[in-house]
């Protein structure tokens, strides 16, 4: 582990005392850090806190919001929510997918610019379909639009 990973999750370990109770406040602040979870960084968590790397892993794969892998620099999350599926966002995921070269098994582009998710509700029902990145909404979104702003985010536009 790199001296500067070593005092980013030593920082974030005093700032919650070492408390085992503030597993899961840790984990979500490395995670904000990294956009998902360093399997040598876990390990590191585990012997820092005294437990076992059983109880750091049972803790990052029970929460659905926690990742154990690497993901791109935009994450695109498209909603297949009900009001999104019945207006039609499997196409614009299909589309962005394509675009990107990813499948359902691939979710990351080689480059680490893009990670693709599909989600179950981003609360925006009403704007649907609607897709984010990088955590910003857009909204009643085609196949065309989501190609075209991946095109304008790989040429700096956004």
């Amino acid at each position: 582990m790199h001296e500067k990973t070593r005092e980013f999750i030593d920082g974030i370990l005093t700032k919650y005392c070492c408390e085992k109770k503030e597993i899961i406040n840790i984990i979500q602040e490395v995670q904000n850090g990294y956009n998902y979870l360093p399997e040598d960084v876990l390990v590191y968590i585990a012997k820092k806190l005294d437990v076992s790397q059983s109880k750091i892993y049972g803790v990052a794969t029970f929460y659905e919001n926690f990742s154990l892998d690497a993901k791109g620099k935009n994450i695109i999350k498209i909603c297949d929510g009900t009001a999104c599926h019945v207006r039609k966002s499997i196409p614009i995921l299909n589309a962005v997918n394509k675009e990107l070269g990813l499948s359902e098994k691939k979710k990351t582009t080689d480059d680490m610019m893009f990670t693709v998710e599909t989600v179950s509700c981003l609360g925006a029902c009403g704007l649907a379909p609607v897709m984010t990145v990088n955590g910003n909404v857009h909204p009643k979104m085609t196949p065309e639009s989501a190609v075209e702003l991946i095109r304008n985010i790989r040429k700096g536009n956004l």
